[in-house]
């Protein structure tokens, strides 16, 4: 029997809640403020944490870095309950570190599929890290743009380039993908009549530059800094050895193509999706299982799950299923999963 702490200081919809909970075949932990709630996770180690945001004497976001902190409880998988549905205080408990976000009142479908969805992930992920030859992603394989960034910080070259310098200009052959560290750049091409035209302006943080990963093309546009500029570069043979090696973060790179989307999106698509539909089958057989499901069975798992453990990009997931349902593999309903040709599955996988 798997156990929830749910902490929440309004009394009626703490037990009402734990009812539902119980009901449900869990056990369930109460606390009515974030310091017991603190302290009932370290000494009991729940399985998932439930937690109101607004509570008196520690809110939900100071109980999420309180646990976050300890060894023990930090994997520990964390929804957020709260009536505040403004995009900064969902922005705000997904940075903390959580791993869901449901506002009152809610269905009692809702709370139990994402009970049992966070479950299973946090015992893949647990898993994963007890026998790393056994994860989806390799190691040292990046997860995100972030981690990209931070490759472009360790093994860049860095450029200073004074106001109005010209970085690199349109007709010129491409050969670095910047990372802008401070300043500004601005992007621009000239038109019949020889007017400027401004086609992007890059800040601090941003990526740019790109143009072919696996040609040798030129640039379609000029780019000049618009106030003292430091940037780092990747070349392009270097930046192309890594995007092969790290599907996922190809993915979310396709996500920021905006200019010569068609020719440098294809050549993306086809570095990256040799691997999506492998990914996908694997997870959602790894759910299957944590969740003790039958053939017959529906898997409730969310699609933000399973790409995340996947390793790939929600709307690559969300396409992947679609093709396994036309093939007849899978049948899909909501956040519901059947798997249909279960063997089919498997030699995909």
């Amino acid at each position: 029997m798997k156990k929830v702490l749910l902490i929440e200081d309004d009394t009626v919809l703490r037990e009402n809640t734990a009812e539902l909970l119980e009901l449900s075949n869990y056990e369930v932990l109460t606390a009515p403020n974030g310091m017991e709630g603190v302290a009932l996770a370290k000494s009991e180690i729940p399985d998932i944490i439930v937690s109101d945001i607004m509570m008196p004497e520690l809110d939900g976001y100071g109980v999420l870095e309180a646990l976050a902190k300890n060894e023990q409880t930090k994997y520990i998988p964390f929804i957020f309950l709260s009536a505040k549905t403004e995009r900064k205080d969902v922005r705000k408990g997904m940075n903390l570190g959580a791993d869901d976000y449901i506002t009152k009142p809610f269905e009692e479908e809702e709370l139990l599929s994402a009970i049992d969805s966070r479950i299973a992930k946090a015992s893949i992920l647990q898993d994963q890290r007890a026998n790393p030859e056994d994860s989806i992603l390799p190691e040292n394989e990046m997860r995100s743009l972030n981690d990209l960034k931070n490759f472009f910080d360790d093994n860049g070259t860095v450029f200073i380039f004074k106001k109005d310098q010209a970085i690199y200009s349109e007709g010129e052959h491409s050969n670095y993908i910047y990372l802008v560290l401070n300043g500004i750049v601005k992007c621009h091409q000239l038109d019949e009549d020889g007017k400027e035209l401004t086609t992007a302006l890059h800040k601090e943080d941003d990526l740019f530059g790109y143009t072919s990963f696996t040609q040798n093309t030129i640039y379609q546009e000029s780019a000049t800094p618009i106030v003292e500029t430091k940037l780092v570069g990747i070349s392009k043979v270097d930046l192309k050895e890594v995007l092969d090696k790290n599907h996922s973060v190809t993915l979310e790179l396709i996500q920021l193509l905006t200019e010569d989307i068609s020719v440098v999106k294809e050549q993306l698509v086809h570095m990256a999706y040799s691997t999506v539909h492998r990914k996908t089958a694997s997870t959602i057989l790894m759910f299957a299982e944590k969740l003790n499901c039958r053939p017959d069975e529906h898997i409730r798992i969310s699609r933000n799950d399973l790409a995340s453990v996947a390793g790939v990009a929600t709307e690559s997931l969300i396409r992947t299923l679609s093709h396994f349902k036309k093939l007849g593999i899978i049948e899909v309903e909501g956040r519901n999963i059947k798997i249909l040709d279960l063997k089919q599955l498997k030699d995909i996988h």
